[in-house]
């Protein structure tokens, strides 16, 4: 049992053709990704790293501190803003 994840970021959908294609190899958001990727959340103090063996897995950690670490990037410190947001950023989507 995992955690809940995001959509496949490389499948093909109606519009646009591929995600991925809509964000710029330099974009900021690739190098949250890799970073966070790279982590040992666990290690580095994450107490919900793991999902507990019991009931429905919570979001994973990873995807939320890469939002949050985007959004400090945006100045956009706020639950509520990042919230509204995220529809309306592609590369937020892409996270």
């Amino acid at each position: 049992m995992g955690s809940i994840h995001g959509a496949n970021r490389h499948a093909v959908s109606l519009f646009p053709a591929r995600l991925d294609d809509d964000i710029a190899a330099e974009n900021p958001v690739r190098f949250l990704d890799a970073f966070v990727d790279a982590r040992d959340l666990a290690a580095c103090g994450f107490r919900r790293a793991m999902p507990a063996a019991t009931g429905r897995p919570g979001y994973a950690p990873g995807a939320l501190l890469k939002r949050s670490l985007s959004g400090d990037l945006s100045r956009l410190r706020s639950r509520r803003r990042l919230a509204q947001e995220a529809p309306r950023n592609v590369a937020w989507l892409w996270l």
